[in-house]
């Protein structure tokens, strides 16, 4: 049991992170990453989604016919991603904007979907809860590494307090998409020396 917990909750925050390992939810991992307060909102989100949709999913699993249940899968995360953006458009406006679309493609993220349909059709609704969150975690780990890089090497700031010296000019690459990607590209590489796992022929 315990080894099942590991798996299901640990294992998404390195072993198997949806996004330096599976290589999923790149494009708001990039998109949303230029400072630290939009990369917790995006990250809080996706974790909410993906682990309430597993555990709808998973309780409905019984009585969904197989030629619909993508269809069902949609339907859920679509409901859960639309009251996760009206929560933030009321008490998180200015983040809202600034997160822009992105909230609402969390209804077309790999993770979400992925997780609906690899975990949460063929297993408990506890279990299913812990898969989501722990992969909605590990996602979120990568995202503020992400953000942590992008914000203090481009701003000097982290979450707005300043770090580095007040003459720091802040470097430009740091905030553009270029700069999303060499810090993914960084966190990707070392996440794979450590693990060991590397694409094979």
């Amino acid at each position: 049991m315990a080894d099942n917990l590991k798996k299901t909750v640990v294992d998404p925050l390195s072993e198997n992170n949806p996004i330096t390992i599976q290589i999923l939810g790149i494009c708001s991992a990039l998109a949303v990453t230029v400072k630290m307060d939009t990369a917790v909102v995006m990250a809080l989100a996706l974790t909410t989604v993906v682990a309430g949709s597993n555990v709808a999913i998973s309780m409905l699993r019984r009585f969904i016919p197989g030629r619909i249940r993508m269809i069902v899968e949609v339907a859920v995360i679509s409901t859960l991603v639309i009251v996760a953006d009206q929560v933030l458009k009321a008490y998180l406006y200015d983040i809202s904007r600034q997160l822009s679309v992105f909230v609402g493609l969390i209804i077309t993220n790999c993770i979400v979907m992925g997780r609906a349909e690899a975990y949460a059709l063929q297993n408990p609704p506890g279990l299913s809860f812990l898969d989501g969150l722990g992969n909605g975690l590990g996602y979120s780990l990568i995202l503020i590494l992400v953000a942590s890089m992008r914000e203090i090497l481009g701003a000097g700031t982290w979450l707005g307090w300043r770090v580095l010296p007040q003459g720091y000019v802040g470097n430009g690459m740091a905030l553009l998409a270029p700069g999303a990607f060499f810090a993914l590209g960084l966190i990707i590489w070392i996440q794979r020396m450590m693990t060991k796992k590397f694409e094979t022929e």
